[in-house]
């Protein structure tokens, strides 16, 4: 995958998958301390210690539909050739927290992204899922909560053109706010 956003789709998913009704995205981004984290936390059936040994593994997946499942192998292949690692930690009924960390300055790290669109894509794909969003760069924080945006929407969703519309402007100044940069 060419950008860590796509990773994080797949990370997410995952927690769809496992029936999650809570997901949290983290991300911090430290040049202090040379570090690029990724957390994605849920409460859905979590997996066993067995599953978690194996998961890494392209040859295990919970699907039935195909043999193989590379996202996580994939994700735990990156974070190693940059210096950094990926943990997993995980408990039957209670949910996954998956953390893949970067060294930040590593030449062969992937870009993190288009982050504002994986948010919206997220938003639209689980509005029935109570999503936490929550990123830091450099002590600067953006957060965003799916539950929250719902409630001041008043039942319209997150795919009506003119939400899309200034969702897309909210996401775009706060991430050039996030950056350090001027927002329009």
């Amino acid at each position: 995958m060419h950008e860590l956003a796509l990773h994080i789709l797949d990370m997410v998913q995952n927690c769809l998958d496992a029936g999650a009704s809570e997901v949290v995205l983290e991300i911090v981004e430290d040049q202090a301390d040379d570090v690029l984290l990724i957390r994605v936390s849920d409460n859905g059936r979590g997996m066993t210690a067995e599953q978690v040994a194996q998961v890494r593994s392209p040859f295990y997946t919970s699907r039935t539909t195909r043999r193989v499942g590379l996202g996580v192998p994939l994700i735990d292949m990156t974070t190693a050739q940059c210096g950094g690692h990926l943990k997993i930690e995980s408990r039957p009924g209670k949910g996954t927290v998956m953390e893949a960390c970067y060294r930040l300055s590593h030449i062969d790290r992937p870009p993190l992204g288009d982050m504002a669109g994986t948010l919206k894509t997220l938003l639209i794909g689980s509005q029935d899922v109570d999503f936490t969003y929550r990123h830091t760069v450099d002590g600067r924080q953006f957060a965003l909560s799916s539950r929250e945006l719902q409630e001041a929407l008043a039942g319209v969703p997150f795919y009506d053109p003119e939400v899309w519309e200034w969702l897309s402007g909210y996401l775009r100044e706060n991430f050039c706010r996030l950056y350090g940069g001027a927002t329009e």
